[in-house]
């Protein structure tokens, strides 16, 4: 039955038909790491997308920090996109907004290169708390993400490197609740004995959302594997540990937070469960066992992704040798990359929940190992004048292991 030009108009924006002109608009994340909730056209190049978010176990805790789609049809025209949806809670206090007015989404064209948007592109509504972003593509597909993706087949590239250097080592130390591997990158030379060597190690991607992790630790393995002669310097004198991507599951499907059964991979680590926290056993498993042979750690360095930069530890209950070291760390990260975190935390006072341990916590309280929190800011970075992009968090990454070795080494 035929319809009116009106009517034809409205459905065509609804569908993401072709409009007037040849126009042609439409959404999808139907692809690794892609997310976004309900989309709404509502006008010809006017989008209204909620962001997904998860809740945990307890259906709570609702986080709103990770959006990845591709719009496609727009070349040439500026487009505007509302992201809503961004109200989530944190450790059971509401009012959480991990996207608000000082984000910056990211844009690529061949999701290989990604921009922030600039400062003129982003509008925010604290009354409707909504970003909105208008900008005019330049190619007819455009992806669009909270911050660079890094996935799978970014990971596969990292293993192969590191598969084929004499230097390393690839373990898989345990599967995932989805049945993914979790895997174990060791960096170190053969020349000088493993009992001569301090012991580092470090773990990204605990929460799905803060890919920047996973490019810091590419970009550290990436230098430790090099030609740089500081780099070979460090393969003989230290053990490099790290663990590239901890929670697999909810990269390939564009999670938050939460493993597949809703638990936070950072917060049940004195409640071991393998069944509903698969992730959390396995790596736990592998630090304690390499603990419990007789080998030692000498720091231990979870990566986070949020809004500000800082670090954090038991600066009083590990004693002053420990303190000593965070500070000389931090003094190094401040002048050699664009932290911006100032002098580093103590742990907060008081008893944590029974079964709400994070991993920095639940390793100390196990083995006593001196353990820290890095958190890195994905907004606007004052030293950089924007968020950090991929290369930058690269080269944060060879930086952080030279930081870290020359903090337990002073000259």
């Amino acid at each position: 039955m035929p319809v009116s030009p009106r009517v034809a108009a409205a459905l065509a924006i609804l569908w993401g038909l072709p409009l007037a002109g040849g126009a042609r608009l439409t959404v999808r994340s139907d692809f690794e790491a892609g997310s976004i909730g309900r989309v709404v056209y509502v006008g010809p190049r006017h989008l209204r997308c909620e962001v997904k978010g998860e809740v945990d176990q307890d259906k709570r805790n609702r986080q709103a920090s990770w959006y990845y789609f591709e719009v496609r049809g727009a070349a040439g025209h500026e487009i505007t996109i509302d992201l809503t949806g961004l109200l989530g809670e944190y450790n059971y206090r509401p009012g959480n907004l991990a996207i608000n007015g000082a984000t910056r989404p990211f844009i690529s064209y061949d999701r290989e290169t990604w921009t922030a948007l600039p400062d003129t592109a982003v509008e925010w509504d604290e009354a409707a708390l909504r970003l909105r972003l208008r900008f005019t593509p330049t190619r007819s597909r455009v992806w669009i993400a909270h911050l660079p993706p890094y996935t799978s087949r970014h990971l596969s590239k990292l293993l192969s490197a590191a598969r084929s250097h004499p230097s390393a080592e690839v373990t898989e130390v345990g599967r995932s609740a989805g049945g993914r591997s979790l895997w174990l990158i060791t960096v170190t030379s053969s020349r000088r004995p493993a009992t001569d060597k301090k012991v580092l190690w470090i773990m990204a991607r605990q929460h799905a959302w803060e890919s920047g992790t996973s490019w810091v630790v590419d970009g550290a393995v990436r230098f430790l594997l090099g030609d740089d002669p500081l780099a070979a310097r460090l393969r003989d004198r230290f053990i490099f540990k790290l663990f590239p991507m901890a929670d697999p599951d909810g990269v390939a499907r564009g999670g938050v937070r939460f493993n597949v059964h809703g638990y936070d991979l950072n917060r049940h680590w004195d409640a071991v469960d393998p069944k509903r926290m698969p992730e959390i056993a396995a790596l736990r498993a592998a630090i304690l066992d390499w603990v419990d042979r007789g080998s030692r750690v000498d720091l231990f360095l979870s990566l986070h992704n949020t809004n500000s930069d800082y670090l954090q530890g038991p600066l009083t209950a590990a004693g002053s040798a420990y303190r000593q070291l965070v500070e000389r760390f931090a003094d190094l990260l401040a002048k050699s990359t664009f932290f911006d975190g100032g002098a580093p935390r103590d742990w907060p006072p008081g008893e944590v929940a029974q079964g709400r341990m994070d991993v920095c916590r639940g390793l100390f309280h196990d083995r006593r190992i001196p353990t820290l929190l890095l958190e890195l800011n994905v907004q606007r970075n004052r030293r950089l004048g924007r968020p950090p992009h991929v290369e930058d968090y690269r080269q944060f990454g060879e930086r952080l292991v030279i930081a870290m070795a020359r903090a337990l080494e002073p000259e």
